[in-house]
C-alpha cells in the first residue's frame, strides 16, 4: 500500500515514540529527523484545533531549509483542550496532578494538527477526538503520575497506559489521535499524494 510514496524519502520530524510506532503501523518506510528547540509558541488569539495546526506548520517551516527535493516530511502537534484552555505537557508533578483532577469525570477534546510538506507543496489538516474520563480518585491520579511519569504527554496522560484502561469511559473520534497521530486520516491524505 501507499506505493505512490515510493518516489519520496519520508521524514518524520518528531521524537515522539508514539508517533514513530503509529507511522510504522501504517507500513511507511521513514527516517526520523529532529531539530532541538523548535519554537512551539502560538498567538493567543488561536483556539482549539487552530493551535496544533499552527504549531505543526511552524515545525514544518523550521525544517524547510533542510528539506531536499524528493523528500516528504510529516510534522504534528497534539493538545488537550478543556474549558477553552490548552493542557499541554505538564511543567512538574503538581501541574500533572491539576490537569488530571480537572479532567476527572468530564469530557475534554484532543486536537492534533498534521502538516505534510515537500519542497514543492504543503498540505495540512487537524483531527478532533472527544474523550470522557470517569471520576478518578486522588489515589488513582497520584498512582498514575508517580508510576508512569507522563511529563512528556499533552494533558499529562497516555490513553494507551494504565490511566486509559481504568479511566476512559468513552471516545468519540480517532483513538490514535489521542496518542498523537490520527493515522487513519493521515493514510487518506498520503493516498492523495501524486506518485
Amino acid at each position: 500500500m501507499l506505493d505512490n510514496l515510493k518516489k519520496y524519502k519520508v521524514i518524520l520530524a518528531s521524537n515522539s515514540p508514539r508517533r514513530k510506532e503509529l507511522l510504522t503501523g501504517l507500513g511507511v518506510d521513514y527516517e526520523v529527523r529532529t531539530l532541538p528547540d523548535v519554537d512551539e509558541s502560538y498567538p493567543d488569539t488561536l483556539q482549539g484545533a487552530d493551535i496544533p495546526l499552527y504549531i505543526a506548520k511552524e515545525k514544518a517551516d523550521a525544517y524547510r531549509d533542510m528539506l531536499q527535493p524528493g523528500e516528504l516530511m510529516i510534522t504534528a502537534d497534539t493538545i488537550v483542550w478543556l474549558d477553552g484552555k490548552v493542557l499541554g505537557k505538564p511543567k512538574d508533578r503538581e501541574d500533572a496532578l491539576c490537569m488530571l483532577r480537572a479532567m476527572s469525570g468530564r469530557t475534554h477534546e484532543v486536537f492534533t494538527g498534521v502538516c505534510i510538506t515537500t519542497t514543492e507543496w504543503q498540505r495540512s489538516f487537524a483531527a478532533q477526538t472527544e474523550v470522557r474520563f470517569s471520576k478518578l480518585s486522588e489515589e488513582e491520579i497520584t498512582y498514575y503520575i508517580d508510576k508512569f511519569q507522563p511529563m512528556d504527554k499533552a494533558g499529562a496522560y497516555g490513553v494507551q497506559e494504565w490511566i486509559g484502561f481504568i479511566g476512559v469511559e468513552n471516545i468519540s473520534g480517532s483513538y490514535y489521535n489521542i496518542m498523537g497521530l490520527p493515522v487513519q486520516r493521515l493514510y487518506k491524505e498520503l493516498c492523495l499524494v501524486e506518485s
